[in-house]
């Protein structure tokens, strides 16, 4: 398991543009392509313009303060729940800078289709070394999207449950996705409660939205970050009421029968494919 406090210093300037800080707050096996994923917090630090485009791997983001601009999707507004399936175009983005600023949760995973998530770094405007890698181009595969859209839920129509033998423990999903069937829920324990959270197959990503209490005897605040490993469980004790937002990643499992016509090969850099290669150029 892995405990990861906010750390209000770790954001840094690591986004192409220039213009959104991120805090890693929980990064996966880089050596493991279909295992790996990259937790965010990226906070926006100035005007944020991104031509369409799509990637290679799967979003779900959750803005938690200011709303978020995709373009010809529409509006992902604060506390909704926006899936970005893979391979699933977005923007162009025009977000101008609010006060406070705009901070977003960004989960990135490899999806069904098992292209996986490269190891990945940072490329920010810092990184030169990265930014030359990425002018290189090169011929990608990107899946065709399952969905005809991005999925945004509004978590504020959907109803808390009741979980069965925990007194205190309410639980919301949101969906599952896609053939590997991962999972989005917030669940809610009252102040004193307990839960423990457990998955035979599924690794969980949870985030604390709010409130303070403990995980296996660890302390977690806002923020706070946690990864169990398919199997592993996970006990919650809520000091005042503890409001967790929790993502499950079962395995990827390969097709029984690979088709190539669910998928597009386009030359491109750097995992993203941009509309026109100017865009490119400029991203």
């Amino acid at each position: 398991m892995k405990i990861a406090p906010f750390d209000e210093n770790a954001f840094k300037m690591d986004h192409p543009r220039g213009t959104v800080s991120f805090n890693y707050l929980l990064m996966g096996d880089r050596s493991k392509p279909l295992e790996n994923y990259r937790y965010i917090l990226g906070r926006q630090e100035a005007d944020f313009l991104m031509p369409r485009h799509c990637h290679t791997f799967e979003q779900i983001r959750l803005p938690l303060v200011g709303d978020m601009n995709l373009g010809e999707q529409g509006i992902l507004r604060e506390g909704e729940v926006g899936y970005f399936p893979e391979g699933q175009t977005y923007g162009p983005q025009d977000d101008k800078l609010t006060d406070p600023k705009q901070l977003q949760l960004v989960l990135q995973f490899g999806g069904a289709s098992a292209l996986g998530m490269a190891a990945g770094r940072g490329r920010g405007p810092a990184n030169g070394e990265a930014q030359a890698e990425r002018r290189e181009r090169r011929e990608q595969r990107f899946p065709k999207p399952r969905y005809n859209g991005v999925v945004i839920s509004n978590p504020d129509h959907f109803n808390w449950l009741p979980v069965a033998g925990w007194p205190g423990v309410k639980r919301k999903p949101i969906g599952t996705y896609t053939e590997r069937q991962f999972w989005v829920e917030f669940v809610k324990l009252d102040a004193g409660a307990e839960w423990i959270s457990q998955s035979e197959d599924a690794k969980r990503l949870t985030v604390v939205l709010a409130g303070t209490g403990t995980v296996e005897g660890t302390d977690i605040g806002k923020l706070a970050a946690i990864e169990a490993d398919p199997g592993e469980k996970a006990r919650y004790t809520a000091t005042e009421e503890l409001v967790l937002f929790t993502i499950g990643l079962p395995p990827i499992q390969l097709p029984v029968e690979p088709d190539d016509d669910k998928f597009v090969t386009v030359l491109t850099d750097g995992g993203i494919r941009f509309e026109n290669a100017k865009d490119a150029d400029n991203g």
